[in-house]
Order: C-alpha cells, then structure tokens, then sequence
C-alpha cells in the first residue's frame, strides 16, 4: 500500500459523508451516486477491520489509524479519477482522526494534519435520530449524544463547510439532492462552500441570491411610463351620493366578512431626527452658537423645529427630565438649553427617541394625555375595520421593538375597546430574515465583515409581501404607522369604507364571472361582456390580437386575467410631496397596466419618460384595500404576482466602505405589480404622514 496523505485535485464537487457510525452514511453515499450516476468511495476501514478480525479476531486498536488512513486516501483518489462530477465519500480522514481521539486520546500528527488540509464542498453530518445497528466492527450503542457533539465540534474547530441531516432515510435522501443541487449552482455564480452553508442557514435560495446578484450587476430595469393616470383616465373620482353609497354597501356586506388592518411598523425612527442627529454630530457648543450654526448650515429644519419646541408633544416631558437634572436651568443660556433639549431627546440615556419605532413616539397632544400612533391606528380599526363587534389589528415590527408595542397595547386597548364597543385583537410579525439580500462593494464581490461573515441587509418594505401572504381575511386594510390624525376624523373612516365597498363589489363580479367561466358551453357574447367589465371597471388593456383568437384561448386568457388579488387604492392630489404615484405604465411584454411607481424607477435622463413623471397629478398616500382570495375563497399565494425586475440597487455606507444591496420591489410598488388594479381619489386630509419630526407641526398633527 502507497503511505501517502495527498488528496487528489479535482474539479469534481466532492461531497463528505460524516458522522458517529450507524448514523446512514454508507446507505445515502450508496442512493446520492445512484441518484448523480456517479461513484462512491467506500469506507476503506470495515474491508480492513474486517479481515483482521476474520483472522485473528482482534479488533481496531491504535496501531492500525495510519494504515486506515493510507488506504482511505488512496481508495478516495482512486475513485476521484472516474467520478462523474460529483463524488461521495462514505467517509475521510476527519472521520479517522476523530475516532482515534475518542477510542484512544490519541491522534498521529500525520493524520491530524492530512484531516485538516483534506478539502470537500461540503461535509453532510449525519444526526443520530436512526436505529442503532449492531455488526462485528460496531461496539458502542451507548453514548451517541456524546459521540455527535464531538464530530459536530471537529468540524466547528477545523472550520469545514458542514451541514447536519436529519430524518429517515427518504428525507435524508430527498434533502440531500436539494441541497447538491443548490451547491451546484452556487459554484457556478462563484460562491465559495462557506458562503454557500452560510446563505443555507440564512434561508435564502440560491436561485434568488442568483438572481439578485445578477441585478445588481446589470442593473434594474427602468420602468417604461405611458403616461399619468388621472382623473377618469385611470383614477375613479366618486360623488358624494357615490361615496355614500359605497359605504353603504360596505356596512351592509361586512358582517359576512373577516376584516384586518395591517400596519408596517418596522424599523426605527432615525431618518425622523436625521438633521438633530447630524446638529449633534457637527455643532461644537463651546466654539459656536446655534444661530451660528443654522446661518452655516442653512439648516431650516433646526430653525423651526427651535421656534416651535414648545408645541412639540414630548416638550413637556423632556423639559421636565431636564428642571431634574439642571436645577438652575432656567438661568442656562438659551444656547445650551436648546441643545440639551436635543441632546436628551436622542440620547440613549434619556429619551432614545431615534432608536424607537415610530409607532411608539409622542405624536398627539390632548389636555391631559399624550397620544402615540398605536392609540391611534387603534381608535381607527374599531372604527371601520370591524364586523360583528371584532377588529384584527396586524403591525409589522421588528422583533426587538415588540415589547414597547405591547406595553401601549396593554395600556390603552380596554379603553378603546369600551369607546369603539370593538373587541380588538392585535398580532405581530416580523419581516422575514430570508427576505434579506446580499451586500456587495463598488466592483460587485461579495461584503465580508471583521469575522469573514457574508454581510445580510434588509430586504426593504416589500419584503412585507410575506408578512401579508401569511395573513387570512376577506377584506385588508393597509395604512402606513405614521399616517395619523390628531383627531380621529370620520371623514378617513368614510373613505376607507368606500375603497373598501368598491373592492367588495368589484369582488363579487369577478367571483360570478370566474364560476361561470367554469360552466360550459361559454358563449362569444358572454366572454366580451368580460372584456367589457375589464377594460372598464379594472382598467385592463386588451391587445387587438385578442379578437381574432379562438373562442378557448379567449376564455383562457380572461380567467387568467380575473383570477388575481385586488387592490384598490386612494390616490391624493400632487402637492410636491416625495414618493410615489399612479401611472399607466408599459412592461417587457409590451402590456399596459396601472402601477404605483417611485421615482427612483424612471429613467430621468430621458426626457420623455421624465416630463411624463412631472406630469403626474396625483400621489400615493399608501392607503389600500385589498381582496386576498380567490373565487373559491382559497388565499393567493402573494408570491406569485411579484414583478421582481422592479426592485431598486440602493448604495450604503458600511464602517466607511460604499457598498450596494438589491432591495425588494416595494409593498405597493412592484410586489403588487400583477394585482388587479383601481385607483380613487380620496381627499388631502386621510394623507397626514410624519416623515421628519417637523411634520408634528402641521395642523393636521397639532390640536385645535
């Protein structure tokens, strides 16, 4: 036998079977060649222990481990030679060494060595959760536990790409293929296996990671605008006998509904104080006034949030916490009274008011209370997102912030519920982390951190998608956590009850249209009484081919067309605030829909596409109602009518470093690309958002 520990190089994706033995690795090497029309490389020890023990009954001791070994390699490289592809290893080295540790204490350096430096794609753990099968060269049924934490740690110490299988042996099986197959074409979009196990324990897919790469290398695609939509050219505008009879209908059909008002709530309120923070940041109150500052800086925003502090909802509080920690402040300079006011509102040892979630923040001032826009967005679902005296309310929040969302619940739903006579039930999730996407620098390679760790960011608000996927009921109302009245104003429970009677009654003809599509014969008459009800009443445009194809290709098209998720979606008047719009908008089939698009998404340096943009006359305030059921009241799977081309490469800063990310199409942008579509205009008041802490100044946000 040649005494060498060299392992043979190879293009051939090699695959390690590892484990205490009786653990299945010999069956699944055996099924995973058969499955991949390749080889296997046997355990060279059983062939070796086996004879020893046929001629002399003994049994392994510590004089046959190098021998083992010799064979082990030589054996593996021997099949290495006529794999095709892949190769699976029954065992290896590592496998070696960490039995001589645990029978002997003892491990040869040359061994210890040849283990360590011995690559494979990935390593497969076997788990113990398999019967336990005696044979001749078997002797320790006992003490698996142990015996698997100690192959799990070699692994963990010698820093192999592993992971563990679990199951019998057709889900071992079934998981395994998975797994090869997604390593593959992890190799060919130039993953290394430690990326590839971690994106695994990640719960990303490689085809979306592939994908998302691919994006951001290329770029995403512009959208192609047609034109704006506007009023009775893709936006409804109701008259008031209208308004009051969608209403109507609404209070009439909700009792047979389940109704849900879902909030997006992630994330901290950072971008809210963004100028404070950098005041802070960039004033020295030794060298410079703050008059000074603002002069310096132009910096408005810090102007009159200084003049108007004290209609702020929180100044009473921190001018409070302040009198307790500077007992003669009111002799302080006005300098450094207004900055300690800042100082204590961002300071993490104050008021922290950057790091918390919008939802919780001082919005509202009353005589004797102060109201968040939890309380709020409470009073309204007992308001109109209720049906026989329940309300659902749903807040995405992330996961650390979720206490301080319950300890508002707690403290005010009784109250709310005796005022709204609503029983309110309030639930939470949390955006998803295998939504998440991958950072990569200005050339395009994959971010690592300090530790050599892929670098994860969120996925952005569109990620919500599943948040929303994940729900159950007929009728969802969507509303942004800052979009909030001082005063809960009917009028915003009037327009959500419209969108919300015309989503219903757009509904129920889908539903009557999509059952009789079911029922034959369907006559030419009946099919373009459809196409009538969708190029009038859903806004869809129908390609000239269409009257000339046979009359199944028809009744195919239109049940294809009906069978999606509504949303309807009120739209305000443009008055120069940032963000989205409705646009009739052309995509890569050359098919024309109605769209919320940001205007990150246009082309501005084409000056076609970027007068169509300033031609817009109406804005998304995120206020929808949405249908999320089929005709059959079965839940759509929401995944599937993402339009994943319009997602955004956003640039970050990383410890000094530009990097790019890919974030997802956003909620009501791209991942409801393929929704059935209306928009309505509803009036300016029911869009009230706080973006910046100044917004708290508007009369919409101050009492009366």
């Amino acid at each position: 036998m040649e005494k060498n520990l060299k392992q043979s190089q190879s293009a051939i994706i090699k695959i390690a079977l590892f484990g205490p033995e009786s653990t299945g690795k010999t069956t699944l090497a055996i099924q995973l060649a058969a499955h991949y029309n390749t080889v296997w490389a046997p355990e060279f020890a059983r062939d070796y222990l086996q004879e020893k023990w046929d001629k002399s009954q003994l049994i392994c001791d510590i004089n046959d481990m190098l021998p083992i070994a010799y064979g082990q390699v030589q054996l593996e490289n021997k099949k290495l030679a006529v794999a095709n592809k892949y190769l699976f290893c029954d065992t290896n080295l590592m496998v070696t060494k960490v039995f001589s540790e645990v029978y002997y204490n003892y491990c040869d350096p040359l061994l210890d060595k040849a283990a360590q430096e011995h690559e494979y794609d990935l390593f497969f753990l076997t788990d113990i959760d398999v019967p336990w099968k005696k044979d001749d060269l078997r002797d320790r049924p006992e003490g698996r536990e142990t015996v698997f934490e100690v192959f799990k740690q070699a692994l963990i110490e010698a820093e192999k790409p592993f992971i563990t299988l679990s199951g019998d042996k057709d889900l071992r099986l079934e998981k395994a293929i998975s797994i090869i197959d997604d390593l593959a074409k992890a190799k060919e979009i130039g993953l290394s296996s430690v990326d590839f196990v971690q994106i695994y324990e990640y719960g990303l897919s490689i085809d979306t990671i592939g994908k998302q790469l691919q994006l951001i290398k290329n770029g995403v695609p512009k959208v192609t605008l047609v034109k704006p939509a506007t009023l009775n050219n893709g936006i409804l505008k109701l008259s008031e006998v209208e308004l009051l009879e969608k209403v109507a209908y609404f209070d009439k059909k909700k009792e047979t509904l389940s109704l849900l008002k879902f909030v997006p709530a992630s994330g901290a309120a950072t971008r809210m104080f963004k100028f404070l923070i950098a005041f802070l940041n960039e004033f020295d109150i030794k060298n410079e006034t703050i008059n000074a500052y603002i002069n310096r800086k132009k910096d408005n925003e810090l102007s009159l949030f200084i003049i108007a502090m004290e209609k702020f909802p929180f100044f009473e509080g921190i001018d409070a916490k302040l009198r307790e920690e500077f007992p003669e402040f009111d002799i302080l300079d006005s300098n450094y009274k207004n900055y300690y006011f800042i100082k204590f509102l961002l300071s993490s040892e104050y008021f922290d008011f950057a790091n918390k979630p919008k939802g919780v923040l001082p919005f509202h001032k009353y005589a004797t209370t102060i109201a968040t826009p939890i309380e709020k967005h409470l009073y309204e679902c007992g308001s109109y997102s209720c049906s026989n005296g329940d309300s659902h309310l749903h807040f995405t929040v992330s996961e650390g912030h979720q206490s301080q969302f319950e300890e508002i619940v707690n403290s005010i739903k009784t109250k709310v519920e005796e005022e709204s006579k609503t029983k309110i039930t309030v639930s939470y999730s949390y955006q998803s982390k295998s939504s998440d996407t991958l950072a990569v620098d200005m050339e395009n390679k994959l971010v690592k951190d300090e530790v050599g760790q892929l670098v994860f960011r969120p996925g952005g608000h569109g990620a919500l998608i599943e948040n929303l996927n994940n729900l159950d009921a007929d009728v969802i109302f969507i509303k942004n956590i800052d979009n909030v009245l001082n005063e809960n104003n009917e009028q915003i429970g009037i327009y959500k009850k419209a969108l919300a009677g015309i989503l219903i009654e757009l509904q129920t003809q889908v539903f009557s249209y999509l059952r009789l599509l079911e029922i034959n014969p369907i006559t030419e008459e009946q099919v373009e009484e459809i196409r009538i009800f969708l190029e009038v009443k859903l806004n869809v445009e129908f390609n000239p081919d269409f009257d000339i194809l046979p009359l199944d290709s028809k009744i195919e098209f239109v049940k294809n067309i009906l069978n999606r998720p509504i949303r309807v979606c009120g739209m305000v008047k443009n008055e120069g605030e940032p963000g989205g719009g409705p646009f009739w908008v052309r995509n890569e089939n050359n098919k024309i829909s109605l769209q919320i698009v940001e205007s990150s998404q246009v082309d501005l340096e084409n000056e076609d596409q970027a007068k169509i943009l300033a031609n817009s006359t109406h804005f998304n305030p995120v206020d929808l109602v949405c249908g999320i059921k089929n005709y059959k009241n079965e839940k759509f799977d929401l995944k599937q009518f993402v339009d994943y081309n319009s997602g955004f490469v956003v640039g970050k800063n990383m410890s000094g470093k530009s990097i790019k990310a890919y974030e997802l199409p956003g909620l009501w942008n791209g991942a409801m690309a393929n929704w059935l579509t209306v928009f309505v205009e509803v009036p300016l008041i029911t869009f009230n958002p706080v973006k910046m802490v100044n917004d708290l100044l508007k009369p919409a946000h101050q009492a009366k």
